[in-house]
């Protein structure tokens, strides 16, 4: 049996090959001679020189200890196509923009068996969550929890489907394709030219017929207006607009940040988008001299706390995640990655369709105060309404869990509202899955409803006590959401960014199923509104180197 060797491969986009699809502060070394190497094939070669580990030095160990980073990337021509291959840690000399975001994944989509899948990487892009699930045995994709509404599949891993074990046997896909291939070096050209032809497949239709409800945008016009909109969120510190890492992150190893392309940045110990911000005042360039070539420019690098880049870097532009409209609002866009996703606008109706009818009137009054706990503290109104913001209902030697933030009898039953400042995509994750996890613990623990009984006990009159705590005993619960804002009321569900609203749907399906009642609703917030971005923290600065 020929031996198997494990290849990485991407697909460049239509105008790039191997003389622009590098970056340009790459430390490749070229003129190398490969006697294998197939026809009309460029190579590129790491050959870091060897550095001793830190804990050498941390320890004192007296002996000679080296290591280093070694790597190549091969460019192929295939046809009018080019493909890279990756060997070691070096695809991070890509440009962001030179290769085709799902090639690997859509090739692992058309190919694998969808009953004998290992690993899923998902994003949820309402609080930039990912994560990742593996199954200790294959199983389809219901075993991964995967929100086919609030969730973007970005990495595959399963076995592949008989007729096409010649190939490979199991496949790992997102941007790149991972496989392990009997393929010789020039029969790589004709491997290549297979999986393009699964990759330009739609059989994952069928097999997967609800994996996402978006498609990639390819119209130059449609992603120049989408560009223009981010801009014009970037000039504005529009609150809809944040930055991630694009990739899952080992944060047991510390995860630090600095930005470059303007000069050099400062080292963070946290990434979000007021760090990029910051780092653009300090280089003096105004926000509105920043255009989609100089967001492709400027790069997140990540490094240790000493500076020294540890897991490579990505450009600004790949890390933005922000989602507008065009046409009026008739259709809705999602930049994730460096890519502009369409959603389908049956599904924008069926999310309007679903929740408007759960907007109502709010029974709180409006916001005029310096801060969700002050505002909380003021509604409470005596034996009728009562405060519960920082209390816990936790069963002992859990973490605490809110119940809600305001308690009250309404209707027969207990009303449990959950307040929330603004219509920040990170915020109303956080919102939601509140209300859904106090609800869902006082339905599960007896401990958690004796709890909120001996909390409401604690501000409530005794000839008030019965009428409150019934309908805990009884088990009537109603979840309000409550979301402060200047946004109109009228505009209902369109207040809140897309991905907001989808897991508002599932939050409210969630206690539907459960038997529960529930509700969102918009307190009107007097305050004076306040250009850019609210900074709710000063961002800590470890080196100003």
């Amino acid at each position: 049996m020929s031996k198997t060797h494990s290849l990485s491969i991407f697909l460049l986009k239509p105008g790039f090959d191997a003389t622009n699809a590098l970056k340009d502060d790459n430390t490749l070394e070229t003129g190398v001679a490969g006697a294998n190497l197939p026809a009309n094939a460029v190579l590129y070669v790491l050959d870091n020189p060897p550095y001793a580990p830190w804990w050498k030095v941390y320890f004192g160990i007296q002996k000679n200890l080296q290591q280093a980073s070694k790597g190549a990337l091969v460019f192929l021509p295939v046809g009018v196509n080019w493909f890279a291959l990756s060997f070691g840690h070096v695809f991070h000399n890509l440009k962001d923009t030179s290769y085709e975001y799902d090639f690997g994944l859509r090739i692992t989509l058309n190919c694998v068996d969808p009953d004998k899948l290992k690993s899923t990487d998902t994003l949820e892009p309402s609080g930039a969550k990912r994560q990742r699930t593996q199954l200790p045995t294959a199983g389809d994709l219901t075993y991964f929890d995967v929100d086919s509404d609030s969730t973007i599949l970005k990495t595959l891993t399963g076995k592949v489907k008989d007729e096409h074990k010649a190939l490979f046997k199991h496949a790992t896909g997102s941007s790149n394709i991972h496989i392990s291939s009997e393929a010789t070096p020039h029969e790589l050209a004709e491997l290549c030219s297979k999986l393009l032809a699964l990759y330009k497949a739609d059989t994952y239709k069928t097999a997967f017929p609800d994996i996402q409800n978006v498609a990639p945008v390819r119209d130059p016009a449609t992603i120049a207006q989408l560009n223009g909109k981010l801009l014009d969120a970037l000039q504005a510190k529009d609150d809809a607009l944040s930055l991630s890492v694009p990739e899952i992150q080992d944060h047991g190893e510390g995860l630090w940040g600095t930005f470059l392309g303007a000069g050099a940045g400062k080292i963070y110990d946290d990434i979000f988008i007021g760090r990029y911000y910051a780092y653009l005042a300090e280089a003096d360039v105004g926000l509105n001299h920043v255009d989609v070539d100089a967001l492709k420019k400027h790069q997140l690098r990540l490094t240790d706390e000493e500076g020294q880049s540890t897991r490579g870097q990505h450009s600004v532009f790949r890390c933005l995640i922000f989602d507008t409209t065009l046409n009026g609002g008739q259709q809705t866009y999602h930049l994730c990655e460096a890519n502009w996703y369409a959603v389908d606008a049956n599904y924008i109706a069926k999310l309007k369709a679903f929740l408007d009818p759960l907007c109502k009137d709010t029974s709180l009054p409006d916001y005029n105060h310096a801060g969700e706990g002050i505002f909380n503290a003021a509604c409470a109104i005596a034996n009728s309404r009562i405060c519960l913001d920082m209390k816990s209902i936790a069963p002992d030697g859990q973490k605490a869990v809110e119940p809600c933030d305001l308690y009250e009898v309404a209707g027969g039953k207990a009303v449990l509202h959950h307040v929330k400042i603004s219509t920040l995509s990170a915020q109303l994750s956080h919102l939601f899955n509140q209300g859904t996890n106090s609800v869902r613990l006082l339905r599960s623990e007896n401990q958690a409803r004796d709890k909120l009984v001996a909390l409401v006990k604690e501000q409530v009159v005794a000839a008030h006590q019965d009428g409150c705590i019934a309908p805990i005993i009884d088990d009537k619960f109603k979840v309000v959401f409550g979301i402060i804002t200047h946004k109109n009321k009228d505009d209902k569900s369109l207040n809140l960014p897309l991905f907001s609203r989808i897991s508002l749907m599932r939050c409210m399906k969630d206690l539907r199923t459960m038997g529960i009642e529930s509700e969102f609703s918009f307190i009107a917030d007097k305050t004076a509104q306040k250009d850019g971005k609210k900074k709710k923290r000063k961002p800590k600065v470890v080196d100003e180197e």
